[in-house]
């Protein structure tokens, strides 16, 4: 791919970046800071859903568009670029960020405390994930992954309730741990004799340059390496434990965002690199991929089933939700015949639809928290009275988690299990088994917390005011959009999938 530059990722990626830099040096009144971090979650949004609409899908396309390449650290001798595209895999990734910014920023409105320094960090937390995904260099890839870890930590331990510094740095320790695996496998990859480029490009459409004589470590090393990095972010059963604190002590808005977006970029490594770089790995070792899947899918259930705080229930069903993307990804080790891209779809589908799912019921959560005080399940009842907005808005997005048909989860989860079943029929049966514990406890959570007696205390409660439906709103939009016309996203996603499957196939039938 020559170098070039079209600009439009450049200002997408950087955009909230130079956005909180003003914020932080020109702007002044805590009204006119969230105005202003508004104006930039706004105009980043629209960048891109731009991005999104304008990507080509049509066959013969290119795979890899606005595209962004200049050379970067010439004088050295390292071969890095600076080199920012996307194709079908990252585009919907690119408007979910977008979307989840600018809710964010809304569900922050009544942020009182250090105002200025908290919309700063929200705003680079935003380019830091664009930038993940958006980077086709494994160092510039490297570089955005690490910087997320900074502003995620500064709004637990600042802004974060309990004991928020404790989960502050647990969740820094476990990222920055696999992070540490990452970059072994990443540094191995560019001094393997014959390689010698970070280019993730090259090195996912040449697959020899990973197979040659002299690798310092073992195709399967690396490929593990890499794996261990994204399974905790993801994250993956036994590697889970900081995801529930983090949430449970985290600001609405770090959770809307740790939940919406940073679990997927855990997911979104594993399909570019872990499937697209080592595809002959990816399918000898699938099997191990759906038993931590299915290990996670019904671990998270059942554990879900016994939380009383809303926060770490939806936690907890994060970690059950993520493991079907590690079932969808282990469709690879299909042992015969050819395999179709069902189950990479519904992978990537599942990053997506859990992003606005789980982003609606953390909106939800910090609206009841913020009027009543408490997010104990028994200490709650008969909202819906009092707060309709939200009490349909977490209902919904509540259905769509338990696979609703009509609303996005539906569709993510169904062609999981379509393309899983062709490769492990009874191990995804029992994958089936944790949307069934889905139904019981999200029925439940709602049942206990905004139907039944109200209790005299809720009486005088307010529904959620105009800034605050407003992200409710586009969140069900998208999720009930996106159920009832699915192709909007599966065409885009199969455009990015069907290069990793072709040779995939040819590994499978070589």
């Amino acid at each position: 791919m020559v170098e070039g530059y079209n600009g439009l990722l450049t200002a997408t990626v950087f955009l909230p970046a130079v956005g909180a830099l003003i914020l932080l040096l020109l702007v002044k009144g805590n009204k006119n800071v969230r105005n202003f971090a508004v104006f930039i979650a706004l105009a980043d949004l629209v960048l891109s859903l731009v991005v999104f609409s304008f990507f080509d899908r049509s066959e013969g396309a290119d795979r890899f568009q606005f595209v962004d390449k200049i050379t970067w650290i010439p004088d050295v001798g390292l071969n890095a670029h600076f080199f920012l595209a996307v194709d079908g895999l990252s585009a919907p990734l690119v408007a979910l960020t977008g979307l989840l910014g600018m809710c964010a920023i809304l569900a922050s409105w009544h942020v009182g405390f250090r105002v200025k320094e908290y919309f700063v960090w929200l705003l680079v937390l935003q380019t830091a994930v664009m930038g993940v995904f958006t980077s086709m260099d494994l160092l510039l890839f490297f570089l955005f992954w690490e910087l997320e870890l900074v502003p995620m930590f500064m709004l637990i331990s600042v802004w974060g309730s309990g004991r928020k510094e404790y989960s502050a740095m647990k969740f820094l320790i476990f990222t920055i741990f696999g992070s540490g695996f990452m970059l072994v496998g990443i540094v191995a990859v560019y001094l393997t004799p014959g390689v010698g480029t970070f280019d993730m490009v090259e090195l996912s459409t040449k697959t020899t340059m990973l197979t040659s004589a002299g690798l310092l470590i073992p195709m399967s090393g690396l490929f593990w390496l890499f794996f261990a990095g994204f399974a905790i972010k993801l994250p993956t059963w036994p590697v889970h434990t900081w995801l529930p604190d983090a949430h449970t002590d985290a600001p609405t808005a770090a959770s809307v965002m740790l939940a919406g977006v940073l679990l997927k970029m855990g997911g979104y490594g594993l399909l570019r690199i872990n499937v697209g770089m080592f595809p002959s790995q990816a399918d000898e070792f699938a099997w191990v991929l759906v038993v931590l899947g299915v290990v996670s899918v019904l671990y998270g259930a059942v554990i879900t089933m016994r939380q009383t705080d809303l926060k770490r229930l939806i936690a907890y069903s994060s970690v059950s939700h993520m493991g079907l993307v590690l079932v969808g990804i282990g469709s690879v080790g299909i042992s015969e015949g050819t395999l179709s891209v069902t189950g990479l779809n519904g992978a990537a589908m599942q990053l997506f639809t859990h992003g606005t799912v789980t982003g609606l019921l953390f909106l939800s959560v910090g609206l009841v928290y913020e009027r009543t005080h408490t997010r104990h399940i028994p200490d709650l009842g008969g909202l819906a009275g009092r707060m309709p907005v939200v009490a349909v808005a977490m209902l919904i997005a509540g259905l769509a988690s338990l696979g609703l048909p009509g609303l996005s989860g539906f569709v993510s989860e169904l062609l999981v299990f379509l393309g899983a079943y062709q490769a492990y029929d009874w191990p995804t049966v029992l994958a089936v088994l944790g949307i069934v514990l889905a139904a019981g406890y999200i029925l439940w959570m709602m049942q206990r917390t905004f139907f039944g007696v109200r209790r005299e205390s809720f009486n005088d409660l307010p529904d959620a005011s105009l800034v605050e439906a407003l992200p409710l709103g586009l969140m069900l939009i998208t999720i009930i959009g996106v159920g009832v016309y699915p192709s909007v996203l599966t065409d885009v996603f199969e455009s990015g999938l069907n290069p990793m499957v072709d040779v995939l196939n040819g590994v499978i039938n070589p």
